[in-house]
């Protein structure tokens, strides 16, 4: 099975990018057949300005752009897609809303022809979503920020194209080795990113 990765930060010594290297690491120590790759989308430049090209291709009046196509191939190819991001504003990165705006295309990962309605094309992409916040739980408790997210990123983004979130976890403050708990946890989720058994568990109860 094979994970892509995707990694939105500046800072190559972040700990953002720390959680993504353990999960990965976490990911091969589960089962050496499985794989993964990393995407940086800052190291790699990817443009994340939603253009006038890209509502034509919305429209489906243009063709889908090589830089686009890539990611897509990349995702195709993927067993399960994993976003590792901070929290900016109570959100993700602009750099990593702006990969799914310019990726998630209407006709591959949801058709949405006014005469069939619409069509969720991702259903067999699981998901794994895992923020990193400067705040504590409280925080987000009492400003009803878990919620929140879930209702933008996990349901108005993923459940639109029908691709299961199976993780969606924040890892927040929680003492002075906040960081070290953070990845551990991170190689936990990527032990069991691919058991099979946890998902279907997940699914009946939900």
């Amino acid at each position: 099975m094979h994970a892509l990765i995707v990694v939105a930060h500046p800072d190559p010594r972040s700990l953002t990018h720390g959680v993504a290297a353990h999960l990965a690491e976490g990911i091969t120590l589960a089962d050496g057949g499985h794989s993964f790759e990393i995407a940086d989308l800052t190291v790699e430049g990817f443009d994340p300005r939603f253009s006038a090209a890209d509502i034509a291709l919305h429209l489906r009046n243009e063709a889908v752009p090589a830089d686009v196509a890539a990611e897509q191939a990349r995702l195709d190819r993927a067993d399960a897609l994993v976003l590792v991001y901070p929290v900016y504003w109570w959100s993700m990165p602009g750099l990593l809303k702006g990969w799914i705006d310019r990726v998630f295309t209407n006709g591959w990962a949801y058709d949405d022809r006014s005469e069939a309605g619409l069509v969720k094309l991702l259903g067999r992409l699981p998901v794994h979503l895992v923020g990193l916040g400067g705040a504590d739980s409280g925080t987000y408790t009492r400003r009803g920020y878990f919620g929140a997210m879930k209702a933008q990123i996990d349901h108005g983004i993923f459940d639109y194209c029908g691709a299961p979130v199976v993780t969606s976890e924040l890892l927040l403050e929680t003492g002075e080795d906040h960081a070290t708990a953070h990845l551990e946890a991170a190689r936990a989720i990527g032990r069991r990113l691919f058991d099979t058994s946890e998902r279907h568990e997940a699914t009946d109860a939900a």
